[in-house]
């Protein structure tokens, strides 16, 4: 029996995590319906990119990431664009008039089955200090966008880990997905 037609079978569940054997592949699952999280894209009035600072429990580090959340892990059908807006909100204190999907794809495609939906933002404005819910201790970084690469790699050098998507969602701040300039 090949990895195609080998049936999963689920080998440990977490809350939010559960890992699976087919054939001789073992992978991750998010356990929230879809398994789809959402990385935002926002650059603020003053042309500022937001990102957020945590530590992160696998990586024992702190991090540099661009806000980001589950899809419909809180309110089951919730839409991609309305999950950004909530993250959004949630982690950095900026709320958005408007949300668009600029494309969905894998995140590690050999560990894992989650799937990572990039969503621009705009129309935005502070609602409040941001941090993220109770169980989040989250920093929020408003960088000048002509200085957004610069500064992570800043960061880099400090032992920051940060995610090759970064890059990603800069260019996408620039540039349509075909590469023609925004």
């Amino acid at each position: 029996m090949s990895q195609h037609t080998a049936e999963p079978r689920v080998v440990y569940e977490g809350r939010y995590q559960r890992m699976v054997v087919r054939g001789t592949w073992e992978y991750s699952e998010r356990t929230h319906a879809g398994g789809l999280a959402a990385i935002i894209v926002a650059v603020t009035p003053d042309d500022e990119v937001l990102f957020v600072e945590q530590f992160r429990v696998p990586l024992q580090a702190r991090t540099i990431e661009m806000p980001a959340g589950l899809v419909g892990d809180i309110t089951a059908g919730e839409s991609i664009e309305a999950s950004a807006i909530r993250e959004l909100e949630e982690e950095t204190g900026w709320t958005a008039a408007h949300a668009e999907v600029l494309m969905i794809g894998p995140t590690s495609s050999g560990a894992s089955s989650e799937k990572v939906a990039f969503v621009r933002v705009t129309g935005l404005r502070r609602v409040g200090e941001g941090g993220g819910d109770d169980s989040e201790d989250i920093t929020v970084h408003h960088v000048p966008r002509r200085r957004a690469a610069a500064w992570l790699v800043e960061k880099m050098g400090q032992g920051y880990e940060l995610d090759a998507k970064l890059w990603a969602g800069l260019w996408m701040i620039e540039h349509h997905l075909d590469g023609r300039p925004r």
